[in-house]
């Protein structure tokens, strides 16, 4: 049990263990007042084991009613019960009528607040009631019982109301307690689910952009080498190099990955170099006509800035060797005032953006269409463009993307340096309330 929740249990106790010492010292202190009275021996032992046997029947009955602030039946037992037997001490012995001290208190924690009150003036006029039956008394004692009555009926309410107050103020706060308890447990729980959910999207987008794009281009090697062993040895040999070149890089991406370092790529290099490396091997593996330029002057980066972009460009890399059908590409690194950009553009078929972000919204944040094209079919074509506009999200950037049938895409990634300089290096956990994506479409074109 949590300390919040043991808060409210323990309060009530403590507050009921101050008030049971209190309990004691009255019992104790009036039944010491009969012990020393005049009234006859007889008379004396009545009222005090009239006085005794309220002890147990607080101890068995009242105390846990009144720890259960619920009322009932029992409730009215244990009060005329009270009565009985405070009756019962008072009319053999008035000097019983000390109890009242706490019979009235225990009558307030029982009852409802007005049959309290009402129990409470009772009681208190059950001494001069008594005296005013036995006869015998001088008209000065009445008075003085009569006028000591009443100001006890006074004192009864104000101390009722009192009681009464407390009570509920630690009840309600017993209350407060466990709802705050309660409220901590749901909040450490939807962290919690929160954790697993970012910590899968990362592992899903890490998957994507390393170990599946590598293994992607190495089937497509192998086959390539396999069409050529025979007829171009030379060739299925380059082939065949750049397979284990690839199967090489990632393993230390595996590795990185695993480890949740810098990609490996950029641990020894700039993002410039990392990018002319991905550039080369883009042209190496389809035969197209890459090339790479930086705008701009070169400076370092955040990380986390080096490592989105490097992802960016790795994706569209994969898209277009996938799904552009193209003849050359363009990846321009643009350092500006404040901000650096990254440029990918080809010369392919294009793709209808507009079909293909509603692929995505149909498919939702965990399904497939989310590639390049419609109807592409890819198993993981919805960690595409999507995965790459909510990296770029993390850390404060923009994607627009711009695409028409047969006039080629544009994709280009845009990145504050001031807001992005604080951010962690390394990929990080989504972060859906800035994850937004700006896009730009020519004629009929949207997001893909």
């Amino acid at each position: 049990m949590t300390r919040e929740a043991r808060r409210g249990p323990e309060a009530r106790v403590r507050w009921f263990g101050l008030w049971d010492s209190y309990f004691v010292i009255c019992y104790l202190v009036t039944t010491g007042l009969v012990f020393t009275s005049a009234v006859p021996q007889t008379g004396r032992l009545i009222a005090i084991g009239a006085l005794t046997l309220i002890v147990p029947w607080y101890a068995g009955i009242g105390r846990p009613l009144m720890l259960r602030h619920e009322s009932d039946r029992r409730n009215g037992v244990f009060a005329g019960g009270l009565f009985v037997l405070f009756g019962l001490a008072t009319a053999v012995d008035l000097t019983s009528a000390f109890a009242l001290f706490a019979i009235v208190p225990m009558l307030m924690m029982s009852l409802a607040a007005r049959p309290a009150v009402v129990a409470g003036v009772l009681g208190n006029l059950v001494p001069v009631t008594m005296l005013w039956l036995q006869g015998g008394a001088t008209a000065p004692l009445m008075l003085f019982v009569l006028l000591a009555s009443l100001l006890g009926i006074a004192l009864s309410v104000l101390l009722g109301l009192w009681i009464k107050r407390v009570v509920r103020q630690n009840r309600e706060h017993a209350e407060l307690i466990e709802e705050l308890r309660q409220n901590r447990e749901q909040v450490a729980r939807l962290s919690h689910q929160a954790g697993i959910s970012a910590e899968r999207e990362r592992l899903a987008r890490e998957i994507h952009d390393t170990l599946a794009q590598s293994l992607t281009s190495i089937i497509s090697l192998v086959q390539a080498a396999d069409a050529e062993v025979e007829g171009a040895p030379a060739v299925a040999r380059k082939h065949l190099a750049l397979v284990g070149r690839m199967a090489t890089e990632s393993l230390a991406e595996a590795r990185a990955f695993v480890a949740d370092r810098t990609p490996a790529s950029l641990r020894e290099s700039s993002l410039a170099q990392a990018l002319r490396r991905q550039a080369d091997g883009l042209a190496a593996q389809t035969g197209l006509l890459a090339r790479f330029a930086v705008e701009g002057d070169e400076r370092p980066l955040p990380m986390a800035v080096n490592v989105v972009l490097l992802r960016a460009a790795q994706e569209a890399g994969t898209n277009v060797r996938k799904h552009a059908d193209a003849r050359a590409v363009d990846l321009v690194l643009r350092y500006g005032e404040g901000q650096v950009g990254l440029r990918v553009t080809d010369d392919g078929k294009g793709f209808d953006a507009v079909e293909a972000e509603r692929e995505v919204a149909e498919a939702g944040p965990g399904g497939s269409g989310g590639g390049r094209g419609s109807g592409s079919g890819d198993a993981d074509s919805g960690f595409g463009l999507r995965g790459m506009a909510a990296r770029v999200a993390e850390i404060g950037g923009v994607m627009s993307v711009v695409s028409r049938r047969g006039a080629g895409t544009v994709v280009e990634v845009k990145v504050p340096l001031d807001g992005a300089a604080g951010r962690p290096a390394g990929p990080s956990a989504p972060r859906p309330e800035t994850a937004e994506r700006l896009t730009e479409t020519a004629d009929d074109g949207g997001l893909g």
